[in-house]
C-alpha cells in the first residue's frame, strides 16, 4: 500500500498488487475529514488509517462508501463515531454479497488438509481464488457495519466551504455504485465504476448503464483527476480506456453469441488485443457472460453462481497459458 497527494486537500491510499480484494481509499483533509471506502480486512484498514493520520489527525467526521463489495466495506468497524454514508440499498446488499464469515469458512475450507484437494478437485477456481486471498488478507474480527446515512440519487457535503457530490450511479459494476466529487479540485473517486489497467468486473447492471456512468464522468464532469476502484490515479483517458474495453468486449461477444457459442467459450476464443496487458485479463468471462445475458434480454440483476464464476476464469486463464489471477 501507498499513499498518494491527488490534490491539495485529497489523498488516496492505493494497493498496488491491484487483485480481487485491493481496493483503494481516499481522504478528504478538510472540514473534519472524509475517507471514502475502509479497505477489505482490518489490517489493512489500519494500514490506511495510519498513512492518512500522516496528514490528519483524529477520525474522520464522516466516511463514503461507493458500494457494497467487502473490499470497501469491511473496515467500517474501525471509523466508531464517524458518520458513514451509503446509497440506499447498501445496507440489505452488504447481508447479501459482504458476509465476512462467508469469505472465513471459504478460506478454512482451501487450507484444510482434508477439505482443500477436495475444494481444489472440484471447484479449482475458488480454490485458486481462496489461496490468493490468503496471501494478504484476513477476515477474522470483521463485523459488518453498514452505513446509516442512506440517499437516493444525490447527496451534497460541505466540508468547511468545500461542495462534495455524493452521486449515485448504479447498477454499473454493483447496485449502490455512487462516485465522489469535487469540483473545486476537479478530483473524482470512482469507486468501482472505474478499473485502470486491469480488467473491470460487473456483477449488477448493464453496459448501457455502465457506459452512460463513464459519459457522465467524461462529459458532464470533466475531472482533471481520479481515483479508481482499482489501479492507479489518472485523468479522463482512464475512463476513455475503459468505455473502449467494455464496447470491444460487447460487439467481440456479440460474434460469438450468434455463432452459437457458451460464454466460457467465447471468453477463451476473444482476442484481447490492446487489453491482454492488463491484469487479470480471464476475468473477460464474467463481461462476456454479462453481455450473453444482455443478449439473451435477463434481468440485470439476476445472481451469479459464484463458484461458477471463479471456475470459469480459472479455466480461462489456464486456456490463455496464464497463471490463474483474481
Amino acid at each position: 500500500m501507498k499513499m498518494e497527494q491527488v490534490s491539495n486537500s485529497c489523498y488516496a491510499v492505493l494497493n498496488e498488487k491491484n487483485r480481487v480484494c485491493d481496493a483503494n481509499s481516499g481522504l478528504i483533509n478538510i472540514g473534519g475529514g472524509l475517507v471514502i471506502d475502509t479497505q477489505s480486512d482490518l489490517s489493512h484498514a489500519r494500514q490506511m488509517i495510519d498513512m492518512f493520520g500522516k496528514v490528519w489527525t483524529g477520525m474522520p467526521k464522516k466516511v463514503v462508501n461507493t458500494h457494497e463489495d467487502s473490499d470497501h466495506v469491511f473496515g467500517n468497524q474501525l471509523f466508531q463515531g464517524s458518520e458513514i454514508i451509503g446509497h440506499r440499498s447498501l445496507p440489505e446488499r452488504m447481508k447479501q454479497v459482504a458476509n465476512p464469515e462467508e469469505f472465513l469458512h471459504m478460506m478454512h475450507m482451501a487450507e484444510d488438509a482434508v477439505t482443500g484437494p477436495q475444494m481444489q478437485a472440484v471447484h479449482p477456481g475458488v480454490f485458486t481464488a481462496a489461496r490468493q486471498i490468503a496471501e494478504d488478507y484476513d477476515f477474522s474480527g470483521v463485523n459488518l457495519v453498514p452505513p446509516t446515512t442512506l440517499f437516493d440519487d444525490r447527496l451534497e457535503v460541505i466540508l468547511d466551504d468545500v461542495e462534495v457530490h455524493i452521486i449515485h450511479v448504479g447498477p454499473c459494476h454493483q447496485v449502490g455504485d455512487a462516485i465522489v466529487w469535487l469540483p473545486k479540485e476537479r478530483v473524482l473517486f470512482a469507486g468501482d465504476v472505474l478499473f485502470r489497467l486491469c480488467t473491470p468486473m460487473g456483477w449488477v447492471g448493464t453496459f448501457d448503464k455502465w457506459y452512460r456512468a463513464l459519459d457522465m464522468i467524461i462529459d458532464e464532469l470533466k475531472p482533471e483527476t481520479i481515483v479508481p476502484g482499482h489501479g492507479p490515479v489518472c485523468g479522463v483517458e482512464g475512463v476513455t480506456e475503459m468505455k473502449a474495453y467494455l464496447r470491444y468486449v460487447e460487439a467481440e461477444s456479440r460474434v460469438f453469441y450468434d455463432r452459437g457459442l457458451a460464454a466460457g467459450d467465447a471468453a477463451r476464443r476473444i482476442d484481447l488485443g490492446p487489453y491482454t496487458d492488463w491484469l487479470c485479463p480471464e476475468r473477460v468471462y464474467m463481461n462476456v457472460e454479462r453481455a450473453f445475458r444482455e443478449f439473451r434480454a435477463e434481468p440485470h440483476d439476476q445472481p451469479w453462481d459464484q463458484a461458477e464464476t471463479f471456475d470459469e476464469i480459472f479455466s480461462v486463464a489456464k486456456s490463455r497459458s496464464l497463471s490463474p489471477t483474481f
